[in-house]
């Protein structure tokens, strides 16, 4: 009888470890939205801007990142991404000025991108079995969850005894420090003959020419847009527009007393049902169509987003919507990466996601920049939130029609 693969390698493992920590970091910007811009007197835009532009440089980065690990090793990839992360924190703790943090925040977005899902999926897809690849994705995708479950907080618990300028060189040196695992992550180049012998070229030329990739790639725009939004604006949108928290209820005596307090708490919340629903979703890519998987997904946030928003905020709806949210929170990533391994094959995956990945941070841009922007216009987030909705229901139906089969490839000449 022949035993079946492991599921846990040292490639998961490290890979998930340096999502973590990467993930954790990148949760926690919306914490310092308020701080940062009281520190300067900046409208809310300003730094919204910033990360905006964080988010786009990571969509332009991970097709990148994606073809420098196919071409020179998944390990220098990740090296060479965190060194910009880490460098682009500790330019930006040192800046005091709206464009100063706007253009050092390129170099995390390029940072998040060589140590982000591109790099790291692909890699633990080749190191996995066929039966556990989809599992192992989605382990990874959590992983990122798990950093959101901390990361957020731990910032929030930082600048309770620390300027946001300290943090950030914490952060740095976290980011630096992920790299001392890096030895243990070597994959096989996995690939069949035929996926050898095709090349880049030939592969996007048949990629492009695909409808069913240019649906996958515009319907990952809405999940950049709502993830990117919620992440930079929810803490300040709880911390102003929640109801009180009330006095000696279950929350004070977990030590949540401000509304601030709640809404760093409610990212955590999210990274946490993200986990279960992330998992849940590796789970059931391998006995369901992912097409129909990902239009479910995209439906129910587009159903929980709109009654989040047409009821009066309280404690208690941001703790349901944020588990509600969270629940379907990155379940799309494994979906999407393992749709787009199936058609297309393991060889460039990784370019093949990333350049889907960059619809994704092109919403991302999007729901950042314009959260700020039209607060500042109208003083309240509810039309950014209304576009999120309409976007979410445009994934939810673009996805039905892609054909879920691997493309034909070209024959050797």
């Amino acid at each position: 009888m022949q035993k079946s693969a492991p599921l846990f390698t040292p490639v998961l493992i490290v890979g998930s470890l340096i999502v973590l920590i990467g993930f954790a970091v990148r949760a926690s910007f919306g914490v310092f939205q308020i701080p940062i811009a009281e520190d300067f007197g900046w409208m809310r835009a300003d730094f919204s801007l910033a990360i905006a532009i964080q988010n786009l440089a990571w969509g332009i980065g991970q097709p990148i990142f994606g073809a420098i690990a196919e071409r020179i090793g998944d390990r220098k990839a990740i090296i060479m991404g965190a060194v910009a992360y880490a460098l682009g924190l500790l330019l930006s703790a040192g800046a005091t000025t709206p464009i100063a943090h706007q253009m050092y925040e390129i170099l995390v977005g390029f940072g998040i991108a060589g140590t982000g899902f591109g790099v790291i999926l692909a890699v633990v897809g080749r190191a996995s079995s066929d039966e556990n690849r989809s599992m192992s994705m989605a382990i990874a995708t959590a992983a990122g969850s798990a950093g959101q479950v901390f990361g957020a907080p731990l910032a929030e618990y930082l600048l309770g005894f620390m300027s946001w300028q300290m943090v950030f060189i914490v952060f740095a040196i976290a980011i630096l420090a992920s790299l001392l695992m890096l030895p243990f992550m070597r994959a096989p180049a996995q690939a069949s003959r035929a996926e050898l012998e095709e090349s880049i070229g030939a592969l996007l030329t048949r990629a492009f020419r695909d409808p069913s990739y240019t649906m996958i790639f515009l319907g990952f725009f809405s999940c950049g847009y709502q993830l990117a939004f919620i992440t930079a604006h929810f803490p300040a949108f709880v911390t102003e527009m929640c109801g009180p928290i009330a006095t000696g209820g279950i929350l004070t005596s977990m030590g949540i007393s401000t509304t601030s307090a709640l809404g760093a708490i409610a990212i955590s919340l999210i990274g946490v049902a993200n986990i279960a629903g992330t998992i849940a979703a590796g789970w059931a890519g391998k006995r369901f169509s992912k097409k129909y998987l990902l239009a479910s997904i995209y439906l129910g946030r587009t159903i929980v987003a709109a009654w989040f928003i047409m009821t009066p905020m309280t404690p208690t709806t941001v703790i349901v919507f944020s588990l509600l949210m969270g629940s379907l929170w990155l379940a799309t990533v494994p979906l999407t990466s393992g749709l787009i391994a199936h058609i297309y094959g393991l060889r460039y995956m990784g370019t093949l996601y990333g350049i889907v990945f960059f619809s994704h941070q092109l919403g991302s841009f999007l729901g950042v920049w314009l959260g700020g922007r039209l607060y500042d216009i109208y003083g309240t987030y509810t039309h950014v939130w209304w576009v999120g909705i309409g976007v979410g229901a445009f994934s939810a139906l673009i996805h039905l029609p892609i054909r879920e089969k691997s493309t034909p490839r070209p024959l050797a000449a």
